[in-house]
């Protein structure tokens, strides 16, 4: 008899997963599942976005198409608060937009951030950047040998392009140049880090920051060591990049504790180095088909194959995994994220 309700509570049980997935099924048959991208075409947020829509329909039940909607602005934050306050809330919409919002949100660091980052429902992240570093590669010069030259007093100043405020390469610029000391003169504005590299190439900048795998898809003639690129620095990095020996992390460049602590935690959110989250408040089924759709694309042979092929860094997290990141960025003290907040975005708060 006890058996017997065992397997009739199984049965149960089994008989409404069914029926929820074929609810979702239903739902998404015939439609398209968007993937707004917060930057423009080219740049690595977008290939892997482009990369992943290839995939993740045959893993949603009713098999939707899925395509990718390119929105720039603000470095992505257009895209953030387009997902979280205007897209609708039915399981249709997904965002991958800068690493850095998470942490712009916590800190304060912009009044006009519309989202909640620990609202957003996250499906993972492509990258926890495990094998890929943030660099500063420059146009090679005599008077730059080194990172210490950019340290000493007097010595040459470096001119790089970043994207804009809230942007990976524009706080990591800040933070490097107000916690380390590098004499760096920064060049806001550019749409996407395809605009900063072909400025780099044209003589318009000295620099840019970008990620290391990035620039080998994008510029592989900038890994070539006897070509006219060089790599001066490597951040969000406990250790070296193998690949880059030479190239001291920016932890090991700290000069007190307190600034390597600041720069840890402007590290944190590489963990999620390339997030995908969809609106807040979509129908809890919806939610969980999209994560488990999320989790089983990037686990597709082929999807893996062609990742391989394209040289992009894929060391995926799931759902739980990428929440747990950024609850992490948001439980960091208050008066450390202050600080930040201060050497990144301006003056403390009234």
């Amino acid at each position: 008899m006890k058996f017997a309700r065992m397997m009739l509570v199984v049965t149960l049980a089994s008989t409404l997963v069914s029926a929820a997935r074929a609810d979702v099924a239903d739902f998404y048959r015939g439609k398209t599942v968007n993937i707004v991208v917060g930057y423009g075409p080219g740049g690595g947020y977008d290939l892997f976005a482009r990369l992943l829509a290839r995939f993740m329909g045959a893993h949603i039940p009713g098999n939707p198409s899925v395509v990718v909607q390119n929105m720039p602005g603000a470095a992505s934050l257009r895209a953030t608060n387009y997902i979280s306050t205007t897209a609708p809330k039915d399981g249709t919409f997904v965002a991958a937009f800068d690493r850095n919002m998470p942490l712009i949100a916590f800190i304060g660091g912009s009044p006009n951030v519309q989202f909640d980052p620990l609202k957003l429902t996250w499906l993972g992240t492509l990258s926890d950047s495990r094998d890929d570093a943030f660099v500063i590669w420059i146009r090679k010069r005599p008077d730059i040998a080194s990172i210490e030259d950019l340290r000493r007093p007097g010595g040459p100043t470096l001119t790089v392009g970043v994207t804009g405020v809230g942007a990976t390469d524009n706080d990591v610029a800040v933070l490097l140049k107000e916690v380390l000391g590098l004499r760096l003169k920064i060049v806001p504005g550019y749409q996407d880090s395809n605009a900063v590299g072909l400025a780099v190439e044209n003589g318009e900048v000295d620099g840019q920051l970008i990620n290391y795998v990035t620039a080998k898809i994008a510029k592989p003639a900038w890994v070539d060591p006897k070509g006219k690129m060089q790599i001066l620095l490597q951040f969000a990095r406990k250790t070296r990049l193998p690949e880059i020996p030479d190239a001291p992390t920016a932890r090991e460049l700290a000069r007190d504790d307190l600034s390597r602590k600041l720069i840890e935690m402007a590290e944190l959110p590489y963990v999620v180095s390339r997030p995908y989250a969809a609106p807040p408040g979509i129908p809890a089924d919806r939610a969980a088909a999209l994560q488990t759709a999320f989790a089983e694309a990037v686990k597709d042979p082929d999807f893996v194959a062609e990742a391989k092929r394209m040289n992009l860094d894929l060391t995926p997290l799931d759902a739980k995994a990428t929440f747990a990141a950024v609850q992490s960025l948001g439980a960091e003290p208050a008066d450390l994220r202050e600080k930040l907040r201060v050497i990144l975005y301006g003056a403390p708060k009234p």
